[in-house]
């Protein structure tokens, strides 16, 4: 471990869905996480900020509410949803901002998809590159990061632009900002590009938060416990003992169990099987 290490941190939308999202904070936060939410619409901004008073570290949000990367009216859109997403993340502390190439709906889907029979034009890339840079000069001017995820296109979100991690990877490396970030999800990258050691190796100096696999979701015979992918480990760290460079996040969806998922992720040494566990860590850096 360096002094820049990955912080451990897991997300409220995704454990102890059972209960009000306020307790579900409080219970990571008891349990030594820091916490991530999604859209900040679905919260109490309130409720939020009184938390963040009373100690809970808020790693990472949803950086925008409605826009697009790649047509200029969808990135107006983007800019300004995301200038008042960033009025958010400063009342709760948040310094990590999540984006993506396309806004989603509520099944993952994107809001603007890619026509199949065209694909990503270069028109839309130059768009895209511009509006990144909008991005991360307006995250610069109030000290926040930005991180840019991929996602898939085979299972989860089809036709999503800018979706494979080499995409998103290609962006930020040419913005070049401290203030944009990979969000490097190997869940995703492992459905839709696989060789995930060689894709953390060469990510690695523009990552700003990373989410291990989800093992049992994307391999049929995958273990039933939240552990990177076999192999990702001289790369990245284990979740649980940190990483090289950054934050450690993680969101996990378990079927059930929420507590025992936690007490396998911050006990040291192997466990056993955290039965119905069925998600992943991500981690994010520190920012």
């Amino acid at each position: 471990m360096t002094g820049d290490s990955f912080v451990l941190a897991a997300s409220s939308e995704m454990l102890f869905v059972d209960l009000p999202k306020p307790e579900r904070i409080r219970r990571l936060h008891d349990a030594g996480f820091a916490v991530e939410i999604w859209d900040w619409r679905g919260h109490d901004i309130d409720v939020l900020e009184r938390l963040a008073g009373e100690g809970v570290l808020f790693t990472s949000m949803t950086g925008y509410t409605e826009g697009t990367l790649a047509d200029p009216e969808g990135a107006d859109r983007l800019l300004a949803s995301a200038a008042e997403s960033i009025a958010v993340a400063k009342r709760i502390g948040a310094k990590a901002l999540n984006i993506h190439g396309t806004g989603l709906d509520n099944r993952g889907l994107p809001v603007v998809a890619v026509d199949p029979n065209v694909g990503v034009t270069e028109a839309m890339w130059a768009t895209a590159r511009h509006t990144l840079q909008r991005v991360a000069d307006l995250a610069q001017q109030h000290d926040v990061v930005y991180v840019l995820e991929n996602l898939n296109t085979a299972v989860d979100h089809p036709g999503t632009p800018f979706a494979r991690a080499a995409d998103t990877l290609d962006l930020v490396r040419g913005i070049d900002s401290p203030h944009l970030k990979l969000n490097l999800d190997l869940y995703h990258a492992q459905i839709g590009e696989g060789n995930l050691i060689d894709l953390c190796r060469e990510a690695l100096p523009w990552i700003g938060e990373i989410q291990p696999p989800k093992e049992n979701h994307a391999l049929p015979a995958a273990r039933p416990h939240p552990r990177p992918a076999r192999g990702t480990e001289p790369a990245l760290g284990h979740p649980r003992h940190g990483m090289d460079r950054g934050k450690v996040h993680n969101s996990f969806a378990p079927q059930h169990n929420s507590a025992g998922v936690c007490r396998w992720l911050t006990l040291p040494g192997e466990r056993g099987p955290v039965r119905g566990a069925g998600g992943c860590a991500h981690g994010i850096r520190e920012l």
